[in-house]
C-alpha cells in the first residue's frame, strides 16, 4: 500500500508540475498569477491524493466524500488540460519558427484560457453524462432457448463503483430504475464497490430492494479483489438477498423448462477464488441453454467449446473518458454491445457507475435490459 501511495503521489506531482509549466510559465503570467496557479494546482493535487487514499480504504470517506468527489473530478479536468496544452504547445512550436517571438507569445496567452474553458466544459459535460444510467434494450435470439423462457427479461447491472465518491443515494436510484423495468432476473456483474466493508458497505445496502421473481445473481469483479476483502464483500452481498455465484451455477425453471445461469470469479482472483469455468458449469447438462456471467469480456476466451449460449460482462466502462476507449480495445475483445468472441456471444455493458471520477465523456452509463427470444 505504501508503494502504491508513493507511486500515485509521484505521478500526480509530475502531472501538476507539467500543468503549472503549461498554464503559468508558458503564457508568461506575472508573478502573482503564477503563485495563484501554483496554489490552486497544489490544493487539487492534495485533494486527488486524499481521494485515492479513500478509495484504498486508508481514510474513511464518510466525513469527506465531497473531498473525494473534488479530487477525482479534478483528474478529468487535468487530463483534458494536459491534452489541450499539448496541442497548444505543438501549435506554439510551429509559430516559433517565425523570425519574431510575438506570434508564439500571443498564441499562448490567447490559447491557454481557451484550453482551460474547454477542459472545464468537457468535465462538466462528463459529470452530467455520468449522473444517471439509462436503460438499453437488447434482444438476444437463440435456437437453444427453451420455449418456456421465450421473452425472459434480464437486467444487467455492472460497475457501480460506489463508496468514496458515490453513496447509497446513487445505488438507490439504480435500484429504482431496475425495478421499474420489472425484469425476471437481475444480474450484478461485479465491481460494485470501492473500499472496505467496514467503511462503505452502507453504500450498497439499497441492493436489498432489487425485485426479480427468478432471482438476483452476482459475481465478483476485479475491484472486489483490489479491496483485498473479496470474500467479505461477497458474504455481505448475500446478506442483501443476492445469490453470489462463486464458480457455480443454478437452475432457473419456468413451466417445465430449465436453463442454467453460471458465474465465475474475476480473472484476478487467486487460490480458492481463481476463476474456474469448468467448476462453474459443474454438472450442467450438455446442450442446455447456459448463461455465463464473467466480469471481464475476455474471460470468454477461457469458455470456448463449452456450449455457452450467452456471456454477460462489464468491466470496460466503454472507456469512460475519451479517448481511453481506444486503449481498452487493446485489452478486451468487446468494448460494449454484443459481439462473438470465438464461439461465445458476449454482451458487454458500459456499466452503471464510474470508477474514480464520477464523469463519463462519450461513454454514457447504461443498464442493459436483455430480452431472450427463441428463434
Amino acid at each position: 500500500m505504501s508503494i502504491f501511495v508513493i507511486v500515485v503521489a509521484a505521478v500526480l506531482a509530475l502531472l501538476t508540475f507539467l500543468l503549472y509549466r503549461r498554464l503559468a510559465v508558458a503564457p508568461d503570467l506575472p508573478t502573482r498569477g503564477r503563485w495563484a496557479v501554483a496554489l490552486v494546482l497544489g490544493l487539487l493535487w492534495a485533494a486527488a491524493l486524499l481521494a485515492f487514499a479513500m478509495q484504498a480504504g486508508v481514510i474513511d470517506p464518510h466525513r469527506a466524500r465531497w473531498l473525494a468527489w473534488l479530487g477525482m473530478t479534478w483528474l478529468v479536468a487535468a487530463w483534458y488540460l494536459l491534452l489541450g496544452t499539448l496541442v497548444l504547445g505543438f501549435a506554439a512550436l510551429l509559430a516559433s519558427l517565425s523570425s519574431s517571438p510575438r506570434p508564439r507569445r500571443r498564441l499562448l496567452r490567447v490559447g491557454t484560457p481557451v484550453v482551460v474553458v474547454a477542459a472545464l466544459g468537457a468535465t462538466a459535460y462528463g459529470l452530467h453524462e455520468a449522473a444517471m444510467p439509462t436503460v438499453t434494450p437488447v434482444t438476444v435470439t437463440s435456437q437453444q432457448l427453451p420455449e418456456g423462457f421465450d421473452g425472459l427479461r434480464v437486467a444487467l447491472v455492472t460497475d457501480l463503483h460506489v463508496g468514496p465518491v458515490r453513496d447509497a443515494s446513487f445505488t438507490q436510484r439504480v435500484v429504482d430504475e431496475v425495478n421499474a423495468q420489472r425484469p425476471d432476473v437481475v444480474v450484478l456483474g461485479g465491481d460494485l464497490v470501492d473500499g472496505k466493508v467496514s467503511q462503505v458497505s452502507d453504500a450498497l445496502a439499497p441492493l436489498a430492494g432489487l425485485e426479480a421473481p427468478l432471482g438476483v445473481f452476482a459475481v465478483s469483479g476485479n475491484h472486489e479483489f483490489i479491496s483485498q476483502e473479496a470474500d467479505a464483500w461477497l458474504t455481505y452481498w448475500e446478506t442483501l438477498g443476492i445469490t453470489v455465484l462463486r464458480n457455480e451455477n443454478v437452475a432457473l425453471r419456468r413451466q417445465s423448462d430449465t436453463i442454467r445461469i453460471a458465474g465465475v470469479h474475476d480473472e484476478t482472483g487467486t487460490g480458492a477464488d481463481a476463476a474456474d469455468v469448468d467448476g462453474a458449469l459443474g454438472s450442467a447438462p450438455a446442450g442446455g441453454f447456459t448463461i455465463l456471467v464473467a466480469h471481464q469480456p475476455r474471460q470468454a476466451l477461457d469458455a470456448q467449446g463449452r456450449g455457452i449460449d450467452l456471456q454477460l460482462s462489464g468491466h470496460t466502462h466503454g472507456g469512460q473518458v475519451w479517448p481511453f476507449r481506444y486503449a481498452v480495445r487493446l485489452q478486451q475483445p468487446v468494448i460494449d454491445g454484443v459481439r462473438m468472441v470465438g464461439d461465445v456471444p458476449v454482451l458487454t455493458s458500459r456499466g452503471a457507475g464510474a470508477w474514480g471520477p464520477p464523469a463519463r465523456v462519450m461513454a454514457p452509463p447504461e443498464i442493459p435490459l436483455i430480452t431472450l427470444r427463441r428463434g
